[in-house]
């Protein structure tokens, strides 16, 4: 008998990429209580940053590789938040670290957004 080795339902069955989406909705969740204006943000996972300068996304051109970046709204589009997966789960170990971090990133991402400190987005911002 073939199939999946656990049903769908079960955590399981989530992907790695399912998982980190989900770490970074818990995240901005957890800022919109504050901060009702996020829901205006579109939150996007991407698996790496970009090395070129096609599309409108943020790009990496420094020796550093990024964790997140910001797209500005424009020309009728929404403000964009992007965390990039790879680089965030190369740094962690386990997943409270990795929620941990993912948090910092959005945190530190929305404060660019909005032209605030990170430790105005989330007084808790570096005390983990």
């Amino acid at each position: 008998m073939r199939g999946p080795i656990a049903p769908p339902q079960v955590p399981l069955a989530a992907s790695r990429a399912e998982v980190f989406a989900d770490l970074v909705q818990d995240s901005v969740d957890r800022l919109e209580r504050r901060w009702p204006q996020l829901a205006d943000i579109d939150f996007l996972v991407l698996e790496v940053p970009r090395l070129d300068g096609r599309g409108d996304g943020p790009v990496w051109d420094d020796e550093a590789v990024p964790l997140g970046g910001v797209v500005p709204a424009r020309e009728g589009r929404r403000a964009r938040v992007v965390v990039y997966r790879r680089p965030v789960e190369i740094r962690t170990k386990g997943r409270d670290e990795r929620a941990a971090l993912v948090h910092e990133v959005v945190v530190e991402q929305v404060a660019e957004l909005l032209g605030l400190t990170p430790e105005t987005v989330d007084p808790r911002y570096g005390e983990d």
